[in-house]
């Protein structure tokens, strides 16, 4: 991997956010492994065709949140 996993977290979340129902991006951890993720608020299957399986040799993993609010203080 060439990248840093904040460089490919960078760069994924400049692709993805704006997109119809993306609400977040992180950096994880699945099975062990370093990854990206990705918040949708809904799971439909035309939002997932836009995310990437990778970015900059990290796996992409896709996760169902629902629409994330700030809390008020």
């Amino acid at each position: 991997m060439a990248a840093s996993i904040e460089d490919a977290h960078r760069h994924l979340s400049r692709k993805v956010m704006g997109q119809p129902g993306v609400v977040g991006t992180a950096i994880g951890v699945v099975a062990g492994k370093p990854c990206l993720k990705v918040y949708l608020a809904g799971g439909g299957g035309r939002e997932r065709t836009r995310i990437p399986g990778s970015c900059e040799g990290y796996r992409v993993v896709v996760e169902k949140t629902g629409t994330i609010r700030r809390l008020s203080s």
